[in-house]
């Protein structure tokens, strides 16, 4: 999962069809857990780019995508949000999510 910054994030996320941004806070222990499991799923999808950012650096963000808390995934389809996840269960709830989204 790449890090990405605010600058890169709408190059990323508007020129792929699909996309999942990976928003987290470096202290929340949950996020650790939830990483690793996308860690897991990521591999499951070699055609989907993931990708992970510390929201404490763009709170703009966090308003204009309405995130409620962290850990969050969001999924993109050219630049839309199609989907906003929470509660990262296990790696086959988030695999069988994910898969649902594709075409």
């Amino acid at each position: 999962m790449k890090k990405v910054e605010l600058p890169e994030i709408d190059d990323i996320i508007n020129k792929k069809d699909m996309a999942c941004l990976y928003v987290y806070t470096p202290m929340c222990g949950t996020c650790q857990l939830a990483e690793r499991m996308l860690q897991v799923v990521e591999e499951l999808f070699p055609h989907i780019p993931f990708y992970k950012t510390d929201i404490n650096y763009m709170p703009e963000r966090a308003v204009a995508w309405k995130i409620e808390s962290v850990p969050c995934l969001l999924l993109f389809d050219r630049g839309n949000i199609v989907k906003k996840l929470y509660a990262f269960h296990s790696v086959p709830y988030l695999y069988e999510t994910i898969k649902e989204m594709l075409p």
